[in-house]
């Protein structure tokens, strides 16, 4: 995982995380170039880690879902609800992944089924 990092630091700049890096690298890999930290919604800072946005599909990575990140808290999980939701009313749809679906490759499969759609 940290040579994926590094290669797709070098490649495209600093990532947020090592997460986003990797998928990164997965996507390129795969020739699918979406737009990055996505504002989707214009008043709200909210902003998706991708964004396919022809398509209206969204892509978050969701860090710490074992070790009680940010997303698994209390106010940090009631904010993604708030923004996920918006998000779905305003007709994106949105594809979430953890690590272990990021690093199996099953979210690059779940994307790219998702766009064929």
């Amino acid at each position: 995982m940290k040579h994926d990092h590094q290669l797709a630091c070098k490649l495209y700049g600093p990532t947020p995380s090592r997460l986003e890096a990797t998928l990164a690298l997965h996507l390129r890999s795969a020739g699918l170039d979406p737009e990055r930290e996505y504002r989707f919604h214009a008043t709200r800072r909210w902003r998706f880690d991708f964004a396919f946005p022809a398509q209206k599909i969204a892509i978050e990575c969701e860090g710490g879902t074992y070790s009680g990140g940010r997303h698994t808290r209390g106010a940090g999980f009631a904010a993604d609800c708030e923004k996920y939701n918006q998000a779905a009313l305003d007709g994106w749809r949105l594809l979430r992944f953890d690590g272990r679906m990021i690093q199996s490759g099953e979210a690059l499969a779940q994307i790219e089924a998702a766009l064929k759609k």
